[in-house]
C-alpha cells in the first residue's frame, strides 16, 4: 500500500470530521433540529472534536455546543454535566481568536439559564480564562468573554462578587475606552449586572473609575450605547446617596436631559431611570435635578411617550414631590399633573396606573393649596372610579385608595369633595365628609351652597356607626345648619310633613 493511499484516508476522515461538525453547528442553528440533535447523542460526538488537531474543526465544534446550549437549560446542563467545560478551556490561552470567541460563546450559553449553571462554570475555573480573554488583542475576543461575565454576574451578588475577584473590572473599564462600539456596549452592559446587586459591587466599579468614562459616552450617538451607560450609572446611583453624589459629580447634568428626547425609547426610559435613582434619595439631590431643569424634562418626556417607558418618569415626579411642599410645588407649577392624569386614563397596565396614582398622592398630601391643584385638574373622580372599578388589582386598588386618602385629608376644595360625596364608598366617604366638618363652621358662603347643591341632604343619608369619626363629622355638619334645615332633608322627614297634613283639620 502507497504511502499516498494511506494519507488519503486520513484526509477522508478529516473531511468527514469538518462535514460533521459544519452541518451540526447548521441544524443546531435551528429550533426544530434541536430534539433530534439531542435524541442522537451530538454532545458527546462533539465532545472530542474540541481537542482535534484542526484548528477550523475545535472552533466549530465548539460554536456548535454553545447554539445547542443556548437553546435551553438541560442542554446547557448537559454540557457540564459531560465534563465539557474543562475541555474547552484546557488550551484556551494558546488557541486562535475564533476558538476563543466560539468557547466564550459557550460559556455565555450555558451561564445564561441559571445562577446553578453560571456557578457551575465559575467552579471549572471559566472566569480566570474569560479575564485573559480580556486582554486580548482582538476586540471580538474582548468582546466575547465580556458578554459571557456579564451573563454570569447578573444572576446574584455572590457570583458578582467571583467576577470582581477574578480581576475583572479594571479591564471592563478599559474596554469601554476602547474605539469598537459593541465592545464599548457590551462592557457598559457588564459593568452595569455587576453593579446593580449591593452598594459594595457598585462601589468597585466606582473605583476603578468608570463613572468618568460612561458619563463621556452619554452623547455617543449610538443609541445601544447610550442604553447601556444609562443603565450602569442607574445601577450605581440607585445604592446610596454618596453614590448617587458621585455620579452627579461626573456632571451628567444637564446633558443627560437630552436623553429624555432621544428617538429611542429605551434610552427615554434609562435616561428616566437614572434620574429617578438620584432624586429618590435627598431633597438636595432632587433640588439639584429641578435647578437643572429636570423636572419638565421629565413631565415633556412622560407627554410624549407611551407604555413602560413612562414608568421611571411617573415615579421620579412622585418622589420629588414626596421630599417636601417646595418640590411638590415645583412639580405643580412645571405642569405635573395633566400627564399624570393622561396616564390614569389612557394606560392599559394597571402598574403604570397604580405609579402615576402613587405620584399625584405624593404632589397633594401636602397643603391644601397642593391637594387643591390635583382636585382642580379633575383627578379625584378618575381614582375613586379606577378604585371602584372590579377589574382593577389588588395593588392598583390600594395605591388609589392612599392616594385618594393622601389627598383628601389636606383637600378644602369643597366643588371637588362634592362631586364624590355621591359616588364614594364608606370607606372613603368618611375622609369627604371629614373636610366638609373643618371647612363649613367657618365659611358661610360654602354652608349655603352645600345645601342647595344637595350635599346636606346626602349627608343625613349616610348611615354612621353611633359614636364612630364619622357620626361625629356628621354631628359637625349639621350643628352649621338650623335645626329645621337639617330636619327638613333629613330622609323619610317629606312623609312626616304629609302625615301631618292629613292628620290637620283646619280650623272653620
Amino acid at each position: 500500500m502507497s504511502q499516498r493511499q494511506v494519507l488519503q484516508v486520513f484526509e477522508q476522515y478529516q473531511r468527514a470530521r469538518t462535514q460533521f461538525v459544519q452541518a451540526v453547528a447548521e441544524f443546531a442553528a435551528r429550533p426544530q433540529n434541536i430534539d433530534t440533535l439531542q435524541n442522537a447523542g451530538v454532545m458527546t460526538l462533539l465532545r472530542p472534536l474540541l481537542l482535534d488537531v484542526i484548528p477550523n474543526i475545535q472552533q466549530t465544534a465548539a460554536l456548535a455546543l454553545g447554539r445547542l446550549a443556548n437553546y435551553n437549560d438541560a442542554l446547557a446542563e448537559a454540557v457540564v454535566k459531560g465534563d465539557i467545560i474543562p475541555q474547552l478551556l484546557c488550551s484556551l490561552s494558546e488557541q486562535n481568536r475564533f476558538y476563543k470567541k466560539a468557547a466564550a460563546f459557550v460559556l455565555r450559553a450555558v451561564g445564561k439559564h441559571s445562577p446553578q449553571l453560571a456557578r457551575s462554570v465559575v467552579q471549572c475555573g471559566a472566569l480566570e480564562m474569560l479575564v485573559i480573554c480580556l486582554e486580548d488583542f482582538d476586540p471580538g475576543v474582548k468582546e466575547a468573554a465580556s458578554w459571557a461575565l456579564g451573563y454570569i454576574a447578573r444572576h446574584n451578588s455572590e457570583l458578582s462578587q467571583a467576577v470582581v475577584d477574578a480581576g475583572a473590572i479594571p479591564l471592563l473599564v478599559l474596554c469601554i475606552q476602547e474605539p469598537e462600539i459593541a465592545l464599548k456596549r457590551i462592557a457598559a452592559s457588564t459593568l452595569s449586572d455587576i453593579s446593580k446587586h449591593s452598594p459594595e459591587l457598585a462601589q468597585t466599579v466606582v473605583d476603578a473609575g468608570a463613572i468618568a468614562h460612561l458619563a463621556q459616552l452619554i452623547l455617543n450617538p449610538d443609541a445601544k450605547l447610550k442604553r447601556q451607560v444609562l443603565s450602569a450609572l442607574s445601577q450605581i446611583a440607585k445604592h446610596s446617596v454618596e453614590l448617587a453624589e458621585l455620579v452627579v459629580e461626573a456632571e451628567i447634568f444637564p446633558v443627560v436631559l437630552t436623553c429624555l428626547k432621544d428617538s429611542d425609547e429605551y434610552v427615554k426610559k434609562n435616561g428616566a431611570t437614572l434620574i429617578r435613582e438620584i432624586v429618590k434619595h435627598t431633597p438636595e439631590l432632587s433640588q439639584l435635578i429641578v435647578n437643572a431643569g429636570g423636572v419638565a424634562a421629565v413631565i415633556d418626556c412622560i407627554g410624549s411617550c407611551r407604555g413602560t417607558v413612562r414608568l421611571p418618569g411617573i415615579m421620579m415626579l412622585g418622589y420629588v414631590a414626596a421630599h417636601s411642599e417646595n418640590l411638590s410645588m415645583a412639580v405643580i407649577v412645571s405642569k405635573g399633573i395633566p400627564p399624570l392624569c393622561a396616564c390614569l386614563i389612557e394606560e392599559q397596565e394597571d402598574h403604570i396606573k397604580a405609579a402615576a396614582a402613587w405620584a399625584l398622592g405624593q404632589i397633594g398630601r401636602h397643603t391644601p393649596e397642593h391637594a387643591c391643584a390635583v382636585a382642580v385638574a379633575n383627578v379625584l373622580p378618575i381614582l375613586l372610579s379606577i378604585y371602584m372599578d372590579t377589574r382593577s388589582s389588588e395593588d392598583l386598588q390600594i395605591k388609589t385608595k392612599r392616594a385618594l386618602k393622601n389627598i383628601l385629608q389636606k383637600c378644602t376644595y369643597l366643588p371637588a369633595l362634592e362631586q364624590l360625596l355621591h359616588d364614594a364608598p364608606p370607606n372613603i366617604i368618611k375622609h369627604i365628609v371629614g373636610q366638609f366638618s373643618k371647612v363649613l363652621p367657618h365659611d358661610s358662603k360654602a354652608r349655603r351652597l352645600f345645601v342647595t347643591t344637595g350635599g346636606l341632604k346626602k349627608v343625613q343619608e349616610i348611615k354612621a356607626e353611633p359614636g364612630s369619626l364619622l357620626q361625629e363629622y356628621i354631628n359637625t355638619i349639621n350643628s352649621c345648619y338650623p335645626e329645621e334645615i337639617v330636619r327638613y332633608y333629613s330622609p323619610g322627614y317629606s312623609e312626616i310633613l304629609l302625615e301631618r297634613v292629613e292628620n290637620y283639620h283646619p280650623v272653620l
